[in-house]
């Protein structure tokens, strides 16, 4: 492509640093922060959290989640897509990426990213420095660890880079309960719920984008990532996709062997039924099914897109659930 039609094509900038931020990505991250601020907040409304939360404490932490957290992912995503400029052109999914079309280089996507991902992730310390801890932890884990380290190497790449994609809970927690949990340990964020939906991202990540390689199979290969599907092949992909979906269901099962952990039963039941319905779409890959028009497995495509319904409606029927007093739920336990 000349000079000439770079220019001419062009979108303009603003466009060119949504796509390198991935905000469509990010909005779904987001949501899972936002709903763990909320559940957090609805607790101590019910009196099972020991800390005062007006409406205006919630729309504050909600502000300082969004735009640090969207800066600082979008951030990471732009560094990715600099370390990953020379294979986004090998496949369809990426190759309308800015920088393989050539409305950005790969130094100055680097640069933006840097710059949006420091400051998104240091406007936590405005309120928690445990905010702040992990949306940084979040970026190097994700720049360092998956992108340059774990992406080209192994097919375990998406499970273990998957944590990066799984702080947002523990984030938005951390802002919400900075009044009480401000010391030393940035482990301690007052209750095992963050940690628990912190769990639910992990365990999702894996069938999620293994549903996202499989339909589009040959991609990765192609760009010489080593993703599981084409290591290992499809029917282990999908195996292992299966036990995933298990641990899942027994992750909502938590409120009924341990109550203490602070989410009420009616959770379980759920979060079992949500998992089920999820699960159905993985159970229904055929890996032997011919691909469509545009070169994709039909059911793993459907059940990639399942599975960004079932994560967002995990956490808002979390959050209705904790907005509902705790009389009328049972016990929950104390935090």
């Amino acid at each position: 492509m000349s000079e000439a039609e770079l220019t001419t094509s062009h979108p303009g900038w603003l466009s060119v640093f949504i796509k390198l931020m991935k905000l469509r990505v990010i909005i779904l991250l987001q949501i899972t922060a936002l709903c763990a601020i909320l559940v957090h907040d609805m607790l101590a409304r019910h009196d099972l959290i020991d800390v005062e939360r007006t409406w205006k404490d919630t729309l504050y932490a909600s502000l300082i989640t969004i735009i640090g957290g969207t800066l600082s992912a979008g951030g990471s995503n732009s560094i990715n897509m600099w370390f990953d400029s020379d294979i986004d052109q090998h496949m369809r999914r990426t190759q309308n990426r800015p920088v393989p079309l050539g409305h950005i280089s790969p130094r100055g996507a680097l640069l933006f990213g840097i710059i949006i991902a420091l400051g998104g992730s240091s406007l936590f310390l405005l309120v928690s420095w445990k905010a702040a801890f992990w949306s940084f932890f979040s970026v190097l884990f994700y720049v360092l660890i998956y992108t340059m380290w774990l992406k080209r190497r192994t097919p375990q790449n998406i499970v273990i880079g998957g944590i990066a994609g799984s702080t947002p809970p523990l984030i938005g927690w951390a802002v919400a309960a900075a009044d009480y949990t401000n010391n030393w340990n940035p482990f301690d964020l007052g209750s095992a719920i963050p940690w628990m939906l912190f769990a639910l991202i992990f365990l999702w990540t894996p069938p999620h984008f293994w549903a996202l390689a499989l339909y589009r199979s040959g991609e990765y290969a192609k760009a010489e990532v080593p993703m599981m599907n084409e290591v290992r092949g499809p029917e282990h992909t999908l195996f292992q996709s299966k036990i995933y979906c298990i641990l899942l269901l027994m992750l909502g099962s938590v409120p009924c062997f341990w109550p203490e952990s602070g989410l009420p039963l009616l959770w379980a039941f759920v979060a079992g039924g949500l998992t089920l319905w999820y699960s159905a779409s993985v159970w229904a890959i055929d890996v032997n099914e011919p691909f469509d028009e545009n070169g994709r497995m039909p059911k793993a495509a459907k059940s990639f897109f399942r599975s960004l319904y079932y994560l967002g409606w995990m956490f808002l029927l979390l959050v209705i659930i904790c907005a509902i007093p705790p009389e009328l739920l049972g016990y929950l336990g104390p935090l």
